[in-house]
């Protein structure tokens, strides 16, 4: 659940778990990727990254002037106790390279898709980038106040399995292995829209928790992943359906 206005949907519903959300494009300037957001297009990246010399402008994450974000998980955590657990949240690199090469929003992906082909090297480099970006992210997220993070991969289910096994799973995997040494209590929730076709990937990165989309019945969820615990996350819009809630624990690094 949101918390802005601050506090008001927390006082009202109280529920097991309150997130803070904005975008997860917020952290890209803080390491060299400036964007718009334009009313009808959204993200707008004026000089997207396609070159060896483009991938000049990005530089470590500049944690310093995230601030604002460790201050709000910080008031968050304060303002809910231990009555419920804080999330926190980040984009998966395969995704949040979409808009970096594409420059912004699109249906096809059609130049980060030939980039694969044309130009690896360059891709691995950006993903990889982004791996340690995102990881640095996600720990100051948790020793602001996270109980919990998610990763978003939003576009991963633009990815054949194969695909995504090769361009999204191996960068996912580095940023749990990397946030577990640092934070081995901290749970961490994978979510990757349409994800029907990648469960059984999912699982071997290491996350402890799976969401699933609303393409995928639950039932078959649970029987494919077993022993993980799954995360409906996404309803079908305007049909209501009866959710499962599962307490996360409250643990800080």
């Amino acid at each position: 659940m949101d918390d802005a206005p601050r506090g008001k949907p927390w006082n009202a519903f109280r529920p097991d778990g309150v997130i803070i959300f904005s975008d997860i494009l917020t952290a890209l300037p803080v390491f060299g990727v400036e964007f718009d957001i334009e009313d009808v297009r959204g993200p707008v990246i004026q000089s997207p990254i396609r070159s060896e010399e483009g991938l000049k402008a990005m530089h470590p994450i500049d944690l310093e002037k995230l601030s604002f974000v460790g201050d709000s998980l910080k008031i968050l955590r304060k303002e809910v106790g231990g009555d419920a657990s804080v999330l926190g949240f980040v984009g998966a690199p395969w995704t949040i390279a979409t808009y970096i090469v594409e420059g912004g929003t699109t249906r096809t992906y059609t130049t980060i898709k030939s980039m694969c082909h044309t130009a690896p090297h360059l891709l691995w480099t950006l993903l990889s980038h982004l791996a340690q970006a995102i990881t640095d992210y996600v720990i100051f997220q948790v020793k602001s106040g996270a109980h919990c993070i998610q990763i978003f991969d939003s576009w991963g289910g633009q990815l054949p399995p194969d695909m995504w096994e090769r361009w999204s799973k191996p960068y996912i995997k580095k940023i749990v292995d990397l946030v577990k040494k640092r934070c081995p209590e901290t749970p961490i929730v994978l979510y990757a829209n349409g994800n029907g076709g990648h469960l059984e990937r999912m699982k071997d990165t290491g996350v402890d928790v799976i969401g699933l989309d609303w393409t995928v019945d639950m039932a078959d969820g649970r029987s494919d992943l077993r022993f993980f615990l799954v995360l409906y996350a996404e309803q079908l819009p305007l049909k209501p359906r009866e959710s499962t809630q599962a307490k996360l624990p409250h643990q800080l690094c």
